[in-house]
């Protein structure tokens, strides 16, 4: 579970399928060196700008390239559902996602929907995202912001429940969030640390160091020694008593 172990893309499309106007286009991601890829088609041009802000509130996304995504002939036959409802962190009253509401729409009001979405987009889950990444205490914690509606989710790992408290109470600050559902931020001590390397697909890699076996490893990252099996599977190690200090070692999700 993320975030250790969860690759870029899969949390990538986390927050694709968050967003009611990206979430049944079924998008493709590929990852490089903090470079997301995204191709597939959309209804229309406006989509790459929508792709671009929401792909960039995934923490380790540097750069999205949406020159992948091909434009569709005509507009969908119907609108889009919304996002299933998320709660918040303080009622636990469910927030709708907004999304269109009528059956069909023309291409001008397609472009209007989507360049909506793209602004509140930027507005609200950009505000929380330069919220968190301008405090000293969050910046470096590895935190998803994603948005379904005017809701905010924040996904990841925090050192302390201080911190978990500060990224929801930032996140509530930001004008026009509504609800934050923070369930998906778990406290663990030294998240920074052991998020901190990532490979080109985007997935959490440890280091071995003198003393580590796969069962320490995987006490750090799931609490369950008895999970090195998943480890020595995703990594092919054979033999799992045998890693060398210096090897990688990538952390299945």
């Amino acid at each position: 579970m993320w975030p250790f172990g969860k690759s870029t893309v899969d949390r990538i499309k986390d927050a694709f399928k968050a967003q009611a106007l990206l979430a049944p286009l079924n998008l493709d991601v590929r990852v490089e060196n903090g470079t997301a890829f995204v191709t597939g088609q959309v209804p229309n041009d406006k989509y790459g700008g929508l792709v671009r802000v929401v792909a960039g509130g995934i923490d380790g996304v540097k750069n999205v390239d949406v020159s992948g995504l091909v434009p569709q002939q005509t507009a969908p036959a119907a609108a889009p559902a919304p996002a299933a409802p998320t709660a918040s962190v303080e009622t636990g009253t469910p927030v709708q996602a907004s999304a269109p509401t009528s059956g069909s729409y023309d291409d001008a009001q397609g472009d209007d929907i989507v360049q909506k979405a793209m602004e509140e987009h930027s507005r609200i889950a950009k505000g929380v995202w330069n919220a968190i990444k301008a405090n000293g205490e969050l910046k470096d914690d590895p935190i998803d912001v994603l948005q379904s509606g005017s809701s905010i989710i924040l996904q990841g790992a925090v050192d302390s429940e201080h911190e978990l408290h500060l990224a929801a109470q930032l996140a509530r600050s930001v004008d026009g969030v509504q609800a934050v559902d923070a369930s998906g931020l778990k406290v663990t001590g030294g998240a920074k640390e052991l998020t901190k390397e990532k490979d080109a697909g985007g997935d959490t890699v440890y280091t071995v160091k003198a003393g580590d076996n796969l069962s320490t490893i995987a006490q750090k990252y799931f609490g369950d020694a008895s999970k090195y099996r998943d480890i020595a599977h995703y990594n092919n190690i054979s033999n799992p008593d045998l890693i060398q200090v210096g090897q990688k070692i990538r952390i299945p999700g």
